[in-house]
């Protein structure tokens, strides 16, 4: 295993949290703690603190909100339930959550019409259900006030009102935003799965990604919400732009409560997990290793092997490849996947997947090379921006 810490871009003096804390790993190096001199300041600079105020510098044991990198633990949690036979992506949402039941769409005219079958699992698996975060058609406006009753209501009592199940029921009602199957739009479909998962297992979605993913892979600090004896090491959020300082962000974004404070009613599939970069290691290893990570199986290899290799049929795929900076991937269970490299915008290896967060968090499984790549970092409408672009392109070139 290989173990590089990169350091981040941005103001000179400070940068966002966790920025450019970054880890390497391969299964067939030994560990080294810092990596090459020469790659490591390879036009990155910058301090890593992971509180600009307290000025705390960034820990391995930081934890850091994952937003989106939660949807391939989502993903994985359902491929357990397929794995077992308890589940069909076949099957309508319907037959787990009843407000998926006779689903209509909002038309290019604004008009509401029938859907022409219901959305199947593998529609929420795939983004290709309909779907969306928000946006100024109807589909996102019902969205953005679903999640607007989320926010509220974590402001009511501890926690939040509103539960991941009653949350996708209320989606269901949704106008969709195409016939399901015929597009691609990233949004709450794995917020769905995650409420498919909890019906299906009888148990709440935590509780299964706890006694099923966590427990056994030993990733003791991953979880919706960070205990009040962890706080001090959760790592805080900036808003970073161009030329001017460092501001604290305190919103709660999806309905995310941003202290993390209090076990969420509304455990978000897309966007709920908080982790550190050696609990998440491990969980990439796992994928790395075809299910198996030290002599635990989550997922057999053949599962993983469908989990990272699914993609979208070629009118789908007109819907994903709207998305700049992603050119030569497409996506399946809740994950990129990169079918050929000589589209993409940075160096990478054909049949690497993976997926990124809103606050900059970024993760790699590239079986070609034996090998997984993670970053962690808590910089507000980050995504996959230049920093993480430019370390890929250090490590795909060595």
């Amino acid at each position: 295993m290989e173990v590089r810490t990169y350091h981040g871009t941005g103001d000179k003096e400070k940068t966002a949290a966790g920025d450019g804390c970054v880890c390497c790993k391969r299964r067939d190096t030994g560990l080294s703690s810092d990596g090459d001199q020469r790659r490591r300041g390879a036009g990155l600079s910058g301090e890593r603190i992971c509180d600009i105020e307290a000025k705390k510098p960034v820990s391995r044991d930081n934890i850091f909100r994952l937003y989106s990198m939660s949807k391939p633990i989502t993903a994985t949690a359902m491929m357990i339930l397929v794995e077992r036979g308890i589940v069909d992506l076949a099957d309508p949402v319907s037959k787990y959550l009843p407000g998926f039941r006779n689903p209509v769409v909002c038309t290019a005219d604004g008009k509401i019409e029938k859907a022409e079958r219901e959305i199947l699992l593998e529609d929420i698996m795939n983004m290709t259900s309909g779907l969306t975060y928000g946006g100024t058609d109807e589909t996102g406006r019902q969205t953005d006030a679903l999640f607007q009753e989320v926010i509220h209501g974590l402001k009511e009592e501890n926690g939040g009102t509103i539960s991941t199940v009653e949350f996708a029921n209320r989606l269901g009602k949704v106008p969709l935003l195409y016939q399901p199957g015929q597009s691609w739009s990233y949004g709450t479909s794995a917020d769905v799965v995650g409420a498919v998962i909890e019906v299906a297992s009888g148990m709440r979605f935590g509780d299964f990604l706890k006694k099923e993913i966590f427990e056994p892979l030993g990733m003791n600090d991953t979880d919706f919400w960070v205990p009040a004896e962890k706080q001090d090491r959760l790592a805080k959020v900036y808003d970073c732009r161009e030329g001017q300082p460092s501001v604290r962000y305190l919103d709660n974004n999806l309905g995310i409560q941003n202290d993390m404070a209090y076990r969420p009613a509304y455990e978000a599939g897309g966007a709920g997990l908080a982790s550190t970069i050696d609990d998440y290691a491990k969980f990439t290893q796992m994928l790395l290793n075809g299910g198996t990570y030290n002599g635990v199986q989550i997922l057999r290899p053949a599962t993983v092997k469908f989990l990272g290799g699914h993609t979208l049929s070629a009118v789908q795929q007109a819907g994903f490849d709207n998305w700049i900076g992603l050119e030569g991937f497409s996506y399946g269970n809740l994950m990129r996947v990169l079918v050929d490299p000589t589209r993409a915008v940075t160096l990478g290896s054909k049949g690497e997947f993976g997926w990124d967060g809103w606050l900059g968090c970024y993760m790699e499984v590239v079986p070609e090379q034996n090998m997984t790549f993670l970053m962690m970092t808590q910089k507000k409408d980050a995504g996959t921006y230049t920093l993480s672009r430019k370390i890929r392109n250090i490590i795909f070139s060595e």
